[in-house]
């Protein structure tokens, strides 16, 4: 029973901490992650809600949602706030530019490929 509730909150936390990584991305880039990522963690997140509901009490499930959304809030705060203080805003400019084309490369690459 419990190796089912950590997998129920593994399942919550990989795919809100993908949703909520496109929020990071540019508009050109957010349109590609939105289109061909983010649409099936959606899937994904309301899989493991279901999941969550089938396996266990309400209770459970929805205590189970709010520490997954939590704990990634959490985590997206301490690695912006971590990342600021250690890289120039130059820095972090030139990684997101290169993550963002190469994520597009790798979308266009795969889909027509």
């Amino acid at each position: 029973m419990i190796i089912k509730y950590i997998s129920f909150l593994i399942g919550i936390i990989w795919s809100y901490s993908i949703i909520k990584t496109q929020s990071v991305f540019s508009k050109k880039t957010g349109i590609v992650f939105k289109i061909f990522i983010t649409k099936i963690s959606w899937i994904t997140l309301i899989t493991a809600c279901y999941f969550g509901y089938k396996n266990f009490s309400i209770k459970s499930t929805v205590i189970g949602v709010i520490i997954g959304i939590l704990l990634v809030n959490i985590g997206f705060y301490l690695l912006k706030k971590n990342i600021n203080q250690k890289f120039s805003e130059k820095n972090i400019t030139i990684f997101k530019s290169f993550f963002e084309y190469t994520l597009i490369f790798l979308v266009v690459y795969f889909v027509l490929f």
